[in-house]
């Protein structure tokens, strides 16, 4: 079946151009634990489509420098590095993430989602290192990110208020789309009238700790729209990042020669 026929029968469907309903996420797949270093206090592996990102955290631990610590709180330091092999588009160039400007600005971002959930007030003068490498980059690497550095933090034992989900909504001919993949997004550049947001929330909460969009929108009715869309896909995540929360414990558990009922407690 040649592609253009494949197209023509996913529109007739009403189907996205990878087979997804309009409201659908990407397939997840979530692997925690997954880093042998003993550095290392937590890691995950999160897939989303083909969009592959891994997190990894060390601490807490002390400050390199005295001069970085904070009497009340720890301090959260955020890298993000893209992997020569990760763009789709075959460009194997690597890029310095200590000057490109994009990596800098998605490693600012994650932080600040990153704070608004980890209690940074119960380690004190301390610092926690959270590294994350793009493996695969399909589109929505930032929202894919931020998951997977929630679960590297749940892994690593860090005291959170609530799972920081992530995902993507876009609006494209007055349909809201969910978790756009790159060819999806590539479409939305070229539209003068498409409307992008990565929206990372606390879904338990029913929180927005961080929004982006750089889109010219009509009114305030089509954010409502691509918001909506947004929290919606937020919680689909939820949904699957929880699970894998509870196979992780079971599994750990099992490991230790018992059996438990794992129930997730989030404190305020």
């Amino acid at each position: 079946m040649s592609s253009l026929r494949r197209a023509d029968l996913l529109a007739l469907s009403n189907l996205r151009n990878d087979g997804r309903k309009a409201h659908e996420i990407r397939r997840m797949r979530v692997q925690m634990g997954c880093a042998s270093n003993n550095d290392t206090t937590g890691s995950a592996i999160v897939q989303m489509g083909l969009t592959s990102v891994m997190a990894t955290v060390t601490g807490p631990m002390d400050c390199t420098r005295k001069s970085d610590e904070l009497a009340d709180r720890a301090v959260l330091e955020v890298s993000v590095r893209v992997a020569p092999f990760a763009a789709s588009s075959g460009d194997r160039r690597y890029i310095n993430p200590n000057t490109d400007r994009r990596l800098q600005e998605q490693s600012n971002l994650i932080q600040r989602a990153m704070e608004a959930s980890i209690l940074m007030q119960l380690h004190p003068r301390s610092k926690i290192d959270l590294n994350i490498v793009v493996l695969a980059d399909d589109g929505g690497r930032l929202c894919v990110a931020i998951n997977a550095a929630t679960l590297a933090l749940v892994d690593a034992g860090i005291p959170i208020r609530d799972f920081v989900c992530a995902c993507s909504a876009g609006l494209m001919d007055d349909v809201a789309l969910v978790d756009l993949n790159r060819q999806e997004l590539s479409n939305n550049n070229n539209s003068s009238s498409a409307v992008y947001l990565p929206c990372a929330a606390m879904p338990q909460r029913n929180t927005v700790v961080l929004t982006q969009c750089e889109s010219r929108l009509a009114s305030a009715e089509t954010l409502q729209q691509v918001l909506e869309a947004a929290m919606a896909g937020c919680q689909a995540v939820f949904q699957v990042m929880s699970n894998a929360v509870r196979e992780r414990a079971i599994s750990l558990h099992t490991a230790n020669n018992g059996t438990a009922k794992v129930k997730l407690n989030f404190q305020d």
